[in-house]
């Protein structure tokens, strides 16, 4: 079962350690100190009296890449999969991005350097298709979060990508069809990154949370300017460091670290 951790902000995108709020209990404010020594990038974070795990990725000393079939050609489809044929190197994955039936990426889906699925700019049902949806991207030591006009334009040849949407936080500013806090609520996973596109930024919640307060995560305590939904309900964590290797239904691509 996804483990449940309390613990601080601690400024992964450069701000201020916040103090934390208990997950369950009175919501008193927790002293502000320092978190408990993990292994791997991962921490746990409260925001909102809301508890996260957040996983914080140097690009210029790790990799990150994205996975979605094996050397079978078959999809990777859950994260222990993928664990066992990575091996130890793999510091962290969670999953990435919106799938069909055949666990096949719904929009652009690039991995190493190349295009297996194209960008989707279609018009649709569901929160893919709340427009601006958007691209997370890896190219050498540096990533990206762009919305999807904004990636077209650019045209930054990744080494890998992956689409997904709504946006989350754009230039700053929540997506404008985000509510503050809608009716609903879902265990949620997102991406973000920071200005120097040197580091990048994943977060789960640890239970279900509106897209507002999600979306609120990254912008206001991770102080992440361009942040991306990644998917709900199915989101799931592997996180060595933290003894977690979440179950769940058969995924679409993953995203992942491992050492340069």
């Amino acid at each position: 079962m996804r483990s449940r951790l309390a613990g601080l902000a601690i400024g992964f995108c450069g701000l201020a350690t916040l103090s934390a709020a208990a997950r369950e209990g009175s919501g008193a404010p927790a002293a502000s100190i320092a978190a408990p020594a993990a292994k791997g990038p991962c921490r746990a974070t409260v925001s909102e009296n809301e508890t996260y795990t957040v996983c914080v990725v140097d690009l210029r000393r790790e990799r990150v890449r994205l996975f979605w079939l094996g050397a079978d050609g078959t999809p990777y489809a859950s994260l222990s999969g993928l664990a066992r044929q990575q091996g130890p190197a793999l510091s962290f994955a969670m999953n990435a991005g919106m799938y069909d039936k055949d666990q096949a990426p719904v929009g652009l889906y690039i991995e190493e350097g190349r295009e297996l699925k194209r960008v989707s700019t279609a018009n649709g049902p569901g929160n893919f298709h709340l427009k601006p949806n958007g691209i997370f991207y890896v190219k050498g030591d540096r990533a990206g979060v762009l919305d999807t006009a904004r990636y077209l334009k650019a045209k930054p040849k990744p080494d890998f990508a992956t689409q997904s949407g709504p946006m989350l936080v754009i230039d700053g500013k929540i997506h404008p069809k985000i509510s503050e806090d809608g009716p609903s609520q879902k265990v949620r996973n997102g991406v973000g990154v920071r200005d120097d596109g040197r580091t990048a930024i994943f977060a789960i919640s640890e239970r279900p949370v509106s897209f507002g307060a999600f979306a609120r995560l990254f912008k206001d305590d991770l102080g992440c300017r361009n942040a991306l939904f990644l998917d709900g309900s199915v989101s799931s964590l592997y996180a060595p460091g933290l003894g977690r290797s979440d179950l769940s239904r058969p995924l679409g691509p993953l995203v992942g670290a491992v050492p340069r």
